[in-house]
């Protein structure tokens, strides 16, 4: 172990071929957390209403910044809830190309990048977005906009992309974050 350890937001955003994922939500949750930085901790954002909870653990991917200026979004599928914080290798499967109406009325893009723990038996078989369960990115997205929508904002998927489509979102996020 290193005297220093990395700070999460810092972590590299792969492992070999694995994605470092840190879960910043658990599955479950009605508590939506942040990491932040400045802190070096996770920060409670905000409380969602009694019956909305977050349908898979989110979180994000170190070392990378979407167009939103953030660490860019995973929604990750795991056998059970990870604890907020802690780091996960996964794979890729897809992405959720989606904008977000702020407040403002300004729209950016604030995809979803969808992932499964290499540690996930349940999960094993899913490689790509057409290995998922019918229905279940319906309700992913309105799940989104829902969540958006207790906010202020509009949240509008674009588009599905695959796992090649994924990791080229996350080569782009580390150049982004690198400059």
């Amino acid at each position: 172990m290193s005297a220093h350890p990395q700070p999460l937001h810092r972590l590299s955003a792969f492992t070999g071929d694995a994605l470092n994922i840190v879960v910043e939500t658990p599955k479950g949750s009605r508590n939506k957390y942040s990491f932040e930085p400045e802190l070096g901790a996770l920060l409670l954002k905000k409380v969602l209403p009694e019956g909305l909870s977050f349908p898979y653990d989110f979180g994000m991917i170190p070392s990378t910044k979407g167009e939103d200026g953030d660490p860019l979004d995973v929604l990750l599928l795991l056998d059970a809830p990870a604890v907020a914080g802690c780091v996960v290798a996964g794979r890729l499967v897809g992405v959720i190309e989606a904008e977000q109406r702020e407040r403002d009325g300004t729209w950016e893009r604030n995809d979803r990048l969808i992932a499964v723990a290499e540690h996930a038996p349940t999960h094993a078989h899913v490689h790509a977005l057409s290995d998922l369960r019918p229905g279940m990115l319906e309700e992913v997205e309105a799940f989104f906009a829902q969540y958006n929508a207790l906010s202020g904002r509009e949240f509008r998927p674009l588009r599905r992309g695959d796992a090649e489509a994924a990791r080229a979102l996350v080569r782009n996020g580390i150049e982004a974050c690198a400059t």
